[in-house]
């Protein structure tokens, strides 16, 4: 385990050497984000205007829901597949273009719509697991498929831009990926998604400190710093989406070839994969 540790924390650093030799890669999170809020906009303005939520959940609520999620997903996978399309580009000694990178997308917007429709029902149900109220249990178990279904998911991406398959099938050759790659794919999401918390937990304090501190000089800077320290925060979750995207694209190219990327080579990646 330790050395699987090892392998995939040179992954994550490799990955990054990546991003920072292409920073358009940045731009897909970046225009996700944007558009995720236009959807959620158009979803919760009338929804709260027309007085939906006050009668409690009912089917009217449960629908819009799952209609929710699945724009917000389809958007969401729809990026991320543009991104992970871009850095298989990169891996391969290319130099993608934002253009690329959503031409490989709309090629594949078919599945990409399939999978977001499974994905936003697990999602609904994963849901209301988590937020079942008076049982501990079903909450906490709630929660474990939740991890289970993101590790299981993890390469769905990489495997939708990269075969002409159906959703799925993508989701059967993600969960076979992930058998013999279960190590570099749950160190590399969870130790990721761990380091960006810590980094952006200490972010948060840090401007809230450095911002009670500047309204007591001016109340004008205190807004700068709190706005900047704000900025640095949507950096940060920018970055590891798209670390996370190029981590992905990664894994899969070699899973898939035994071939690693030229940015990858050092690693002696060959260990990295158990074949079948």
């Amino acid at each position: 385990m330790f050395e699987k540790f090892s392998r995939s924390w040179e992954l994550v650093k490799a990955s990054a050497s990546v991003l920072r030799s292409d920073k358009e890669l940045m731009l897909f999170p970046v225009i996700s984000g944007m558009v995720s809020l236009v959807v959620l906009a158009t979803f919760l303005l009338p929804m709260s205007l027309l007085g939906v939520f006050s009668n409690g959940f009912g089917p009217v609520v449960l629908l819009a829901g799952f209609l929710f999620y699945f724009c917000q997903y389809a958007v969401v996978i729809f990026f991320n597949s543009a991104l992970v399309a871009a850095a298989m580009i990169r891996l391969e000694g290319g130099d993608p273009t934002l253009a690329d990178g959503f031409a490989a997308a709309r090629a594949r917007l078919p599945a990409i719509l399939g999978y977001a429709a499974i994905a936003a029902t697990v999602g609904v149900l994963l849901q209301s697991l988590k937020n079942s109220r008076n049982n501990f249990i079903v909450r906490l178990l709630g929660s474990g498929l939740g991890v289970a279904w993101t590790l299981a998911t993890f390469l769905v991406v990489p495997v939708l831009v990269s075969r002409d398959i159906g959703p799925v099938d993508a989701l059967k050759e993600s969960v076979s990926l992930f058998k013999r790659t279960w190590g570099e794919s749950a160190i590399g999401t969870v130790g990721i998604g761990a380091a960006f918390w810590v980094i952006t937990a200490a972010a948060v304090i840090a401007g809230v400190l450095l911002t009670i501190l500047a309204a007591q000089a001016w109340v004008g800077l205190a807004i700068l710093v709190g706005g900047l320290s704000l900025i640095a925060v949507l950096l940060l979750g920018v970055f590891q989406s798209a670390l996370s995207g190029v981590y992905s694209a990664a894994l899969y190219r070699f899973a898939t070839t035994h071939e690693a990327p030229p940015a990858f080579r050092h690693l002696q990646l060959e260990q990295a994969i158990t074949r079948e």
